[in-house]
């Protein structure tokens, strides 16, 4: 049986990021290359119409940046996943858009095995967010005013869990430190969401750290 491809777009105004890019995720056989754009506005047309699995997006381009993009690409082209792909710095803009508009982030020094897993992870539904990122995010987040209610009793068995989906193992890796299915794991994850009343892993994460839950892994 043959493996259906996951088509990608990438988007970024480097055409040497752009071939690197392309270059590396190419290696990976059940992953394909459907087109490239140099900015928001060519990225939205492709996207609509060539309606990929994931668009690897850059934050900082001419014409229409990531934030703009983002918008417009969940308009046309609704299934794809949005993994954000830069070097800008952290700030309130980026975190707009962590909470609730993409998918994921990474970082552009990121090791090629670190994409992979990132790209894979948002295309299990995951979040993708890296510690060290977010304890960025944290830090930017502790100086908003906020009035979250009270988070609910989490088991010992939850709050183990919940520790290491702050790691960025995935949900099997998890369950093979654990001794117990993936299945088991997931069913773990989903009531830890619903206790914390966010919509993904990495956003649950980040509400346990300021509530005081659970601390971050060195």
């Amino acid at each position: 049986m043959t493996t259906q491809s996951v088509r990608i777009l990438i988007v970024d105004d480097h055409a040497v990021v752009r071939k690197g890019l392309a270059m590396v995720l190419n290696l990976e056989p059940d992953f394909e290359i459907v087109g490239e754009a140099e900015n928001g506005l060519e990225a939205v047309a492709l996207a609509q119409q060539l309606q990929p699995d994931l668009i690897l997006l850059d934050f900082v381009m001419p014409k229409m940046d990531g934030e703009a993009a983002v918008p417009a690409l969940r308009r046309v082209a609704p299934q794809a996943k949005l993994l954000i792909l830069t070097g800008v710095e952290l700030n309130d803009r980026v975190l707009q858009l962590l909470t609730g508009s993409v998918d994921g982030y990474v970082i552009k020094n990121i090791e090629p095995a670190g994409l992979i897993e990132a790209i894979r992870t948002v295309l299990r539904g995951e979040a993708y967010l890296h510690p060290n990122l977010a304890r960025r995010l944290l830090s930017l987040m502790s100086r908003q005013q906020t009035d979250e209610p009270p988070l609910p009793h989490l088991t010992p068995r939850e709050t183990e869990v919940l520790k290491l989906m702050a790691t960025p193992a995935t949900y099997r890796q998890i369950a093979e430190q654990l001794v117990v299915s993936e299945e088991t794991i997931r069913s773990h994850a989903k009531n830890i969401l619903n206790k914390l009343q966010q919509p993904n892993r990495a956003q649950a994460v980040l509400a346990a750290v300021r509530a005081g839950l659970i601390d971050l892994p060195e």
